[in-house]
């Protein structure tokens, strides 16, 4: 979503300053063009080289440095910025941005700009609780700033505290929610979905179990994708392997019957459910407590499955009127009609049908393709492209074809 953006990044006079280098890397490797203005102070924490190294930019410091005649630089970068990160933001620069004060290139740029703007605070757990910044802060966000909390951990003081710079990483992926958010205009706002990711695991013993190839990242991608697109999402997922897209809960499970209990007991208050996990149709009648040894004369081991309950079926026929419940189909042959017949069968809303059979968009693979079956008889194909691209576009489907009001 960063491409051909214009984010400017405003560094202030903190021992943070440092790790803004690694956030404008972040948003230059997305695409963006980014622009930094930097206070005096920053600068002698930080180079401004550095980020003119990052950026092929030049870096704003002065605000009497109008080396182009017909512009007035800061109201030109004001003018351009399509949006703004203050990072990291001083108690200073906060007490300035709240009373309107344009006393330096940033302040005066931050006081000009109609863009978003992204306030991430980093201080001293005391100047934090201060009254005052306590103040400051919340009047930036009467004002339409978005401020992001800082973190808890060890400060340059040399003690735990609260008021530590989030990583880049997590500064970039809120900002990144937020703007994709704000680009979508949250259709799904007021919902509240459900959905399962991974393979369910049934154990033998301690030490194996019964399983399937799925990797959880559709049902993580869809998750990420209906957040971004407004809605509260439950994700009940039995992989911890995949980061939890922001703003999403997760509850972790293994087993079908784990997942079967926790589905249960969300349903009720749930307005679509996403059944995406591939979970496993049997479980092992006796599982053993000690690891199952392998006998010299033992010709097999004989092992008794029981069924586990259909979640997707006993979903489908206990809705209520206006839930939505779909499915997945992950089949290797005849593809279309096993996802008709599962649609009718589980009496699902919709059936989302896909070839595993394909190594390119099978299981474990960053691409997909599928079809969206109807329970009124539409279908709709949907190009291979990358799971998180193909998530938005099975949610605008959904729209599309009033499955969802």
């Amino acid at each position: 979503m960063w491409k051909g953006k214009n984010v400017t990044v405003f560094v202030t006079g903190g021992i943070a300053a440092f790790k803004a280098a690694t956030l404008v890397r972040l948003f230059v490797k997305a695409g963006a063009n980014v622009e930094v203005a930097m206070t005096k102070s920053a600068c002698e924490f930080i180079t401004p080289l550095t980020f003119q190294v990052l950026t092929k930019n030049k870096v704003h410091i002065d605000t009497f440095d109008e080396d182009e005649a017909n512009k007035v630089q800061h109201i030109h970068l004001a003018d351009q910025t399509d949006v703004a990160i203050v990072v990291p933001a001083t108690a200073n620069t906060i007490a300035k941005m709240a009373n309107g004060i344009a006393d330096n290139f940033v302040t005066s740029t931050l006081l000009a700009t109609t863009a978003p703007i992204y306030v991430v605070p980093a201080m001293n757990e005391h100047m934090w609780e201060n009254p005052a910044t306590v103040r400051n802060v919340k009047q930036l966000v009467e004002d339409g700033k978005s401020v992001i909390e800082p973190a808890t951990g060890f400060l340059a003081e040399g003690y735990d505290g609260k008021g530590r710079l989030p990583e880049p990483e997590e500064i970039f992926e809120q900002v990144t929610f937020f703007e994709s958010r704000r680009e979508y205009k949250s259709p799904l706002e007021g919902k509240t979905i459900l959905i399962t990711a991974g393979g369910t695991k049934e154990r033998i013993d301690p030490v194996r179990y019964i399983s399937n190839d799925s990797s959880g990242k559709m049902g993580y991608a869809l998750a990420k994708a209906a957040s971004i697109l407004g809605a509260k999402v439950q994700l009940v997922s039995t992989t911890k392997q995949l980061k939890v897209p922001y703003g999403v809960q997760v509850t972790y499970v293994e087993s079908a019957l784990e997942m079967h209990d926790a589905v249960t007991q969300l349903f009720p208050k749930t307005d679509i459910a996403v059944m995406v996990a591939a979970v496993s149709d049997y479980y092992v009648a006796k599982r053993s407590n000690q690891k199952i040894k392998k006998q010299q004369n033992e010709s097999g081991l004989m092992l008794e499955l029981l069924e586990n309950p259909d979640i997707l079926k006993k979903l489908g026929h206990s809705k209520r009127e206006g839930q939505v419940v779909i499915g997945f189909a992950a089949e290797t042959t005849n593809v279309l009609e096993y996802a008709k017949a599962k649609l009718e069968k589980k009496k699902a809303d919709v059936i989302i049908a896909n070839d595993v059979s394909n190594s390119r968009i099978g299981f474990n693979s960053d691409h997909h393709q599928v079809t969206l079956l109807t329970k009124d008889g539409h279908i709709v194909n949907l190009p291979e492209k990358s799971k998180e691209e193909l998530a938005l576009n099975i949610w605008e489907s959904l729209l599309e074809e009033k499955i969802i009001h």
